[in-house]
């Protein structure tokens, strides 16, 4: 679900083929009022996966730091899971792309080298309270009951848990979304030009 950089391959992964022909516009569209868009399902399972490999996995720093969100041109701090359609217009047409392919890229480099550090003892480790505090502490969630029931979520996991869900699992479902809209909106760029 990374870059193929991320993972010092030469075949393109799944993430570098979504990225290839990717428009702006395909990027910030939402296809229909049942989909999000590209850009909301990258920074979202991207903030996941920073919040949970870096606080809850290897008790250490976020990557997002107040540098990357002017970099980013990021409106928020947290997943997004209780943002309505048209916050999620909004945020999707504040990122920069690059900006947040390259915060992808940094997140799975960082990602890559807490998992390969881990020991199997490590993989039965209940995640700690603490870690879970400080989500809500650092804005990784609002108190919002659409985003908050993460913390629970989370807070019942051991670190294999938290490999198996989000680390896989989630992104692989909302990369698969991913590919479905880019699709989709390309047909429908397409035949606006033939009209």
């Amino acid at each position: 679900m990374h870059a193929a950089e991320v993972s010092n391959i030469d075949t393109p992964t799944l993430f570098d083929e979504l990225w290839q022909g990717l428009t702006r516009a395909g990027f910030e569209t939402m296809p229909t009022i049942r989909d999000e868009t590209i850009a909301w399902s990258i920074w979202h399972i991207t903030r996941i996966e920073d919040i949970t490999a870096n606080i809850l996995v290897a008790e250490s720093s976020q990557v997002l730091d107040d540098d990357w969100l002017a970099s980013l041109g990021a409106t928020i701090r947290d997943t997004g899971n209780a943002m309505s359609d048209d916050e999620i217009l909004q945020l999707s047409s504040s990122l920069d792309m690059d900006a947040l392919r390259d915060y992808r890229i940094e997140v799975g480099k960082r990602t890559r080298g807490i998992v390969s550090n881990l020991s199997f003892e490590d993989l039965k480790r209940k995640v700690k309270p603490d870690g879970i505090k400080r989500i809500l502490a650092e804005g990784g969630v609002t108190e919002h009951k659409d985003s908050i029931w993460l913390l629970d979520f989370w807070g019942r996991k051991n670190i294999a848990g938290i490999l198996l869900m989000p680390f896989t699992r989630h992104q692989i479902i909302h990369v698969a979304d991913c590919f479905k809209w880019k699709e989709i909106i390309a047909a429908k760029q397409a035949r606006r030009k033939q009209a």
